[in-house]
């Protein structure tokens, strides 16, 4: 199985206030449990960030990851800049499963925000698990798999 993670407010925080690019924002942090999370899961499972994030580069995205030093875990990064698809799409996912050279049912996507990161990654086949830290109800249909803390990724 391979894991793509959503990068703002599922791995690190998204600082609503925060202007610009994260890799130059002033301060950056994790989510509580990501580098435990990523260690442990990067042991077994290669592990890509999927963002929709449109005003990064794929080296911006990797520099924020060196800030909090989670890209030791990280085996790449898919964008808008290098896909030129929108995250919200099914066709984003499927173009990432070409790019891996994997059936997308060998994906499992994980993100907090059910409309870019859930619905359309279900569409194109993927296993999804939603980052519901809210425990909030799904906007449109259910959602099986959901996590309230990046730790129940290991749990066994």
């Amino acid at each position: 199985m391979i894991y793509l993670f959503d990068w703002g407010n599922t791995l690190m925080v998204d600082f609503p206030h925060a202007q610009g690019k994260m890799c130059d924002w002033e301060h950056v942090e994790t989510i509580p449990h990501a580098r435990e999370t990523l260690a442990t899961l990067s042991q077994h499972h290669p592990i890509y960030i999927a963002t929709s994030a449109s005003d990064s580069a794929m080296e911006d995205v990797q520099e924020a990851f060196q800030r909090v030093e989670l890209d030791q875990y990280i085996s790449g990064y898919f964008c808008f800049a290098n896909l030129g698809i929108a995250k919200n799409q099914p066709d984003f996912y499927l173009a990432v499963a070409e790019q891996l050279n994997v059936e997308p049912n060998q994906l499992t996507m994980v993100g907090d925000v059910p409309e870019k990161d859930i619905y359309p990654a279900l569409e194109a086949g993927l296993n999804v698990i939603w980052f519901n830290a809210q425990g909030v109800p799904a906007p449109n249909q259910p959602i099986p798999h959901q996590i309230h803390c990046l730790s129940q990724l290991t749990d066994s």
